[in-house]
């Protein structure tokens, strides 16, 4: 049974950073792409970042403009996402994902269909 759980979201100012990470558990992580989604009020969940099995390969949304960064430690069975430069529009529940590694360029999908409890962020002075 595939596990997420998701941590590290809170408040911050904007402009400031925050390291989201996601535990996962019930598969084979090091053989698995990971996915990073959000949900912000009254929107529709969207993709916002994948990184391949090993790592080697990345996908982000336009609107990350460069501003945050997936990794993982396949050691600890655990994805990360550093987000600097916040903005109140990245204001969203967070949620990561299992994704197929080979698609993981082209964006998250969601490929094992589970999500965790997500982890809420509010970026707002």
């Amino acid at each position: 049974q595939v596990q997420l759980v998701e941590s590290g979201g809170g408040l911050v100012q904007p402009g400031g950073s925050l390291r989201l990470s996601c535990s996962a558990s019930g598969f084979n992580f090091k053989d698995y792409g990971m996915g990073w989604f959000r949900q912000a009020p009254g929107k529709e969940r969207e993709g916002v970042s994948c990184i391949s099995s090993d790592g080697s390969n990345t996908y982000y949304a336009d609107f990350v403009e460069g501003r945050f960064t997936i990794s993982r430690d396949n050691a600890k069975n655990t994805v990360y996402l550093q987000m600097d430069s916040l903005k109140p529009e990245d204001t969203a529940v967070y949620y990561c994902s299992a994704e197929d590694s080979s698609s993981c360029p082209l964006g998250p999908i969601n490929a094992l269909d589970a999500w965790g409890q997500g982890t809420p962020v509010t970026v707002s002075s």
